[in-house]
Formats: structure tokens, C-alpha cells, sequence
């Protein structure tokens, strides 16, 4: 409890310095057309005074569309606008957003997060972002990515095996077992880890999340900020707690050598009418996106269809991976210039506490169990307790 205890306080810390934002002059940056209140005003796609499709502005997903398309909506791409409504109306009345579990348990303070904390966008029309393959399904898993899943998820589980999510059979402990502390605590893991696991002897046992370094190419869910030139085109993602990143796409030359690898890739781009059109390679091995790096390639399309409205589309390819290639689409919204004068720059690696705490923390409860003051740290579950929950409690 203690590590929970100092690794909240980290994140309230990180809470506390998004007052500190910078403002960024929206100076050089052509406004969309029309932009005057709410997100931009309807009218015509503008051009750049150099010709291009202008895809400058503040882009957001302003709908909740579930990345793959539920079995109950196999062979139904859209949903009618009372379908959409039904289900705002059952999301609003969800009461496991506010209800409260055993107060002091670990569930109760791993729940915290209500719903004052999380906003809930409308139903959108699509019953998935993927849109190919037909079924709206990300394609099957390779056999060789299958094994690897298999080896990190046996590892995982070991870790856990002499905690209560284990004895008691509750989800996080699914295909393993319970029993006593297992011997690869003291193993390397078999592969980068980019997920939490139960063991906190450094930062590489963290997730990505906790080491601020989520934000992952392509991204679904976050704020773009697009600012565009004659040659090349910056495109920030405010995405996470601070979690966001910046990307350059340039409209020239050719991606670099092989060996040359980056945490989101290296974009290249050419307008093909009014669509820009991105081709994103070299990415590095550790930042996977959903399992997929150096053998990842996006294509992806910005199309300013008017001024208030860029339909976006990334087709995604690992043959390492996946056994086909998947497509997804969304409807960006322009969002107004004005009101989202302030951007905020990633801020996260600037304010994280919460991981010297949390591993402080971790120090803190090995010392305690080596004197006889506590309990063994590996049968504490510090990495699933949340879904240990009731059912239907989120």
C-alpha cells in the first residue's frame, strides 16, 4: 500500500504542473478557414498560398468508436442514429463509473479515477475504426508472434503466481496458478518490456506508461496539431498525461538506411490531389505498436474533405506480426484556433515523480520484509489489482 500511497502522490504531482503549460504564438500558422467559435465554421477545404491541401489546425476525434467491431455487429459497418442514441443513453447511465468497492482495498484505490475524471464521447456512426478487413477484426496473429505472446504472458504470470489475484482465481491470474514465489524473479525478461509486470527493480520492469513514453505511431485518440510548410509538415500528438510527441513528415528525399531506427518511425509524404499521403518506416524495437516495430509500415492519408472536417485513414503492415494488412478510418473535426490557443508540449518526463517513487517505494517494502516488519513484496499484486473488480465494475 505504501508504493500505491507514493506512486499517487507522483501523479498528483504531474497533475499539479499542467497549470504550467506553455502558450505558443499561433503566429505563421494559417488558421482554418472560417474558425470562429466551437470547432471550425462549414465552407469549402482551403488551400496553402503555395498550392497544398491546407491540413493546418487543432484535429480531434470527436466520437467513440470501438477499434474493433463487435461480434453483435458482424456484417453492420454503421449504426442508425437511434442505435447511436440507445447506446449514449446505457453509457451515461453506467453506475460502475461511481460505484465504490471495499473502501481501503486495494480496488477501491486503484478505482479512484471516476467519472468526474473521464469524459465519454458520443456513439459515432461506424461500429469500428478498423474498416478492412470487411468484418472490422484486426487479421490473426502469426504463429511466431502467437509464441512470443505465449513466452511473455508464462513469465508474467509467474511473477504473480504467490499473490491473492492467483489464489483467488480472479482474472489477472487467467491460464495460471497459484503457489510459491517463483524463481524468474530474479530472470531477465524475455523480451523488452513495454507493459507493468509484478516486479519493480528498475524502470525497465515499468510500462511505457510509467515511464512516460506511451504515446505510440499511429495514434487513435489523441489531439493533432498539424502546422504545415512548403516542404515538410510538423504534426504534434497531445495524447495521454503528457504523453504526447511531436512528428515531422517531409514531402522530400528518401527514409534512411535500415539500421537507422526511431521511437515513432521516419515519415515521408507526397500529395496525391487533395490527400496527403504518408509512408512511416524504421521504427525501433522498443516501441512496439500493438506488438509490431522494426518490421512496421504505415500508410496512411490526410484528406481535408472541408473546412471543418479531415477524413483520416492508416493502413497498417507487419507480415511478422499480422496475416494480412488492416485499415483504419476516422472523421477528424477541426477544433477551434481561439479556445485552443494554449498547446501543451509533452510534459510528462518533466514532472515524473511517480517512478523514483514507485521504486522507491519498492526499496522501501524489500527492506521492511528482510527486517521481519512485512510481508514478502512478491506476493503483493502491484501490477493487476484492478482487475480483480467485480463484474461490471469498471
Amino acid at each position: 500500500m505504501r508504493r500505491r500511497i507514493l506512486e499517487s502522490l507522483g501523479v498528483a504531482a504531474v497533475m499539479a504542473a499542467l497549470v504550467l503549460f506553455l502558450q505558443l504564438s499561433a503566429a505563421g500558422q494559417a488558421p482554418a478557414a472560417g474558425a470562429t467559435g466551437g470547432s471550425a465554421a462549414s465552407g469549402p477545404a482551403p488551400k496553402t498560398t503555395w498550392g497544398h491541401p491546407d491540413l493546418q489546425g487543432i484535429w480531434l476525434d470527436e466520437f467513440d468508436t470501438p477499434l474493433e467491431r463487435p461480434a453483435k455487429f458482424a456484417t453492420k459497418e454503421f449504426f442508425t442514429d437511434e442505435e447511436r442514441a440507445a447506446q449514449d443513453e446505457a453509457r451515461s447511465g453506467n453506475i460502475g463509473r461511481n460505484q465504490r468497492v471495499e473502501r481501503g482495498s486495494l480496488q477501491d484505490v486503484a478505482g479512484a479515477y471516476n467519472a468526474v475524471f473521464t469524459s465519454v464521447k458520443p456513439t459515432g456512426r461506424r461500429t469500428s475504426m478498423v474498416v478492412e478487413p470487411a468484418d472490422g477484426r484486426i487479421p490473426a496473429l502469426t504463429p511466431a508472434t502467437q509464441e512470443r505472446n505465449r513466452r511473455d504472458r508464462e513469465f508474467r504470470l509467474a511473477l504473480l503466481q504467490n499473490t491473492d489475484t492467483c489464489k483467488s482465481g480472479a482474472p489477472g491470474c487467467n491460464g495460471g496458478k497459484y503457489g510459491p514465489p517463483s524463481a524468474v524473479f530474479s530472470e531477465v525478461a524475455p523480451f523488452y518490456n513495454t507493459s507493468r509486470m509484478n516486479r519493480h527493480d528498475g524502470p525497465e520492469d515499468q510500462s511505457l506508461g510509467d515511464r512516460c513514453m506511451s504515446g505510440v505511431t499511429p495514434d487513435f485518440g489523441g489531439f493533432r496539431r498539424i502546422v504545415q510548410g512548403p516542404d515538410s509538415l510538423a504534426i504534434g500528438v497531445d495524447t495521454g498525461q503528457g504523453q504526447g510527441y511531436q512528428r515531422v513528415v517531409y514531402l522530400s528525399g528518401n527514409h534512411p538506411p535500415a539500421n537507422v531506427r526511431m521511437r515513432h518511425g521516419d515519415s515521408r509524404g507526397r500529395f496525391e490531389g487533395n490527400t496527403l499521403v504518408v509512408e512511416t518506416t524504421n521504427f525501433s524495437p522498443k516501441f512496439p505498436f500493438r506488438g509490431a516495430a522494426e518490421n512496421l509500415k504505415l500508410v496512411e492519408r490526410f484528406t481535408r474533405v472541408d473546412a471543418n472536417t479531415m477524413e483520416y485513414a492508416v493502413t497498417i503492415t507487419d507480415p511478422t506480426v499480422w496475416t494480412a494488412p488492416w485499415t483504419v478510418k476516422q472523421e477528424l473535426t477541426a477544433q477551434q484556433d481561439d479556445q485552443n490557443r494554449i498547446y501543451y508540449e509533452p510534459r510528462c518526463h518533466e514532472g515524473n515523480y511517480g517512478l523514483p517513487a514507485l521504486l522507491i517505494g519498492a526499496r522501501v517494502d524489500d527492506k521492511a520484509f528482510k527486517e521481519g516488519r512485512g510481508p514478502d513484496p512478491r506476493s503483493q499484486d502491484t501490477a493487476t489489482c484492478i482487475s480483480d473488480l467485480p463484474p461490471g465494475v469498471q
